[in-house]
């Protein structure tokens, strides 16, 4: 397509240019958009597309231009792009359109495209990789957890105490002393479920029991106009539960996974805890790692991709319309972050050949099927239907890439 090009803005990652179709072409998209309504078009006195020319241009005059508009500006932003090898991250904004009759079209084409990077410095960093002790305390903790995620309640009569479930009827007096109507509530003590006067109060009853007292609201209860407030406050403990944990032993061992003893899930937990912080760890580093980078290779990003980030937050966490401004504001640092540390990622992984293959994404796949006991062709399938082959391939891409940075700084 014969039309000029030329550049007005070039600014980190956006584009302005301004753009001329000459009158030339704009006839002949004129000429093709009257010819394809002349074969279609119906007028009185005529057999379809069989009406005069003359007669079609000036019938529908406003709506070949239309057409021929529409056209023109889709090819030229076509050629724009092949031309200036650009790649817009979005929607493109045409200003200051012209298009009089008998002469050029011209207007203002406004991008954002992904920003070319030039990693001038990616190696001899520094950065410590932080040391966490594994401690028998530590595993002992993940055991007792363990004991608690099959723990059963059983009734008691004993009064009450933190960890206790209880149920129970509750009412409080309005500010005239009149008592209210009671509700009736489960509660897990020391869960902050209740404020804390209110579970102290529960915690002075024996079940079965009522007892009423003042109680003060805490300051920073969430509704501002109860805040400070003493209250009189009526409570009916129904029933009290107790939370009773099974032994730590073989018998739990075997009731929790293929173990044979006490001993080999400890073990076992152990490893999993070992990895975990490993993981933690090679996280941390990874972190530490694009933080040198981008510190040393400052570049713009798309506003329209840390956009799109941070609506993608917003829809993830069912943020309301009305708080989404105060939300962006929030989140948007995090989502300009996260923008570099890809943009940084895909740069390396491009410039040292290090993006994962179709071939690896299989592999990986094969290993997932594997580990999981399910055909390799099944597992590929569900994995396609979630949509999950992308993140998989990513997942590889960056743990080349970061294994490469590895390599390349120093980890201490």
């Amino acid at each position: 397509m014969n039309i000029q090009i030329t550049p007005k803005k070039t600014e980190g990652a956006e584009r302005l240019l301004e753009v001329s179709v000459p009158v030339e072409t704009v006839r002949d998209a004129e000429e093709r958009a009257a010819r394809r309504y002349a074969s279609q078009a119906r007028l009185p006195g005529f057999r379809p597309g069989k009406a005069p020319a003359a007669m079609v241009r000036k019938k529908f005059a406003e709506a070949i231009r239309q057409e021929a508009l529409e056209g023109l500006v889709q090819d030229a932003y076509k050629e724009v792009l092949e031309r200036e090898k650009l790649e817009p991250v979005a929607q493109p904004h045409i200003h200051d359109l012209k298009f009089a009759a008998d002469g050029p079209l011209t207007f203002e084409l406004h991008l954002e495209v992904r920003p070319e990077i030039t990693l001038s410095r990616t190696n001899g960093f520094r950065v410590e990789r932080s040391k966490v002790e594994l401690t028998d305390e530590m595993v002992s903790e993940q055991l007792d957890a363990l004991r608690d995620q099959r723990a059963t309640w059983a009734p008691t009569d004993d009064r009450p105490m933190a960890g206790d479930q209880v149920t129970v009827e509750l009412a409080t007096a309005d500010d005239g002393g009149e008592m209210a109507e009671p509700k009736e509530y489960r509660l897990e003590l020391g869960k902050e479920q209740a404020i804390a006067g209110v579970e102290e109060l529960i915690m002075e009853a024996a079940p079965g029991s009522t007892v009423e007292r003042d109680v003060r609201w805490p300051d920073d209860f969430p509704d501002e106009a109860q805040r400070g407030k003493s209250k009189r406050t009526r409570v009916t403990l129904k029933d009290v539960k107790r939370k009773a944990a099974p032994d730590l032993d073989d018998a739990f061992a075997r009731e929790v996974g293929d173990f044979d003893s006490l001993d080999a899930l400890r073990a076992a937990v152990r490893t999993d805890m070992e990895k975990h912080i490993e993981r933690e760890s090679d996280a941390e580093v990874r972190q530490k790692l694009i933080d040198e980078i981008l510190a040393a290779n400052p570049f713009d990003v798309p506003a329209a991709w840390v956009n799109q980030l941070v609506k993608g937050y917003a829809d993830a966490y069912n943020i309301p319309e009305g708080d989404r401004d105060r939300f962006a504001g929030e989140f948007r640092e995090m989502a300009e972050r996260q923008v570099r540390r890809d943009l940084v990622i895909d740069t390396i992984a491009q410039r040292e050949g290090l993006a994962a293959t179709e071939a690896d994404v299989d592999e990986k796949v094969q290993e997932l099927a594997e580990r999981n006991k399910l055909d390799a062709g099944q597992a590929y399938a569900q994995l396609q239907k979630a949509g999950r082959l992308p993140e998989i391939e990513r997942g590889l891409t960056e743990d080349r890439v970061f294994k490469y940075l590895m390599e390349q700084n120093t980890v201490e």
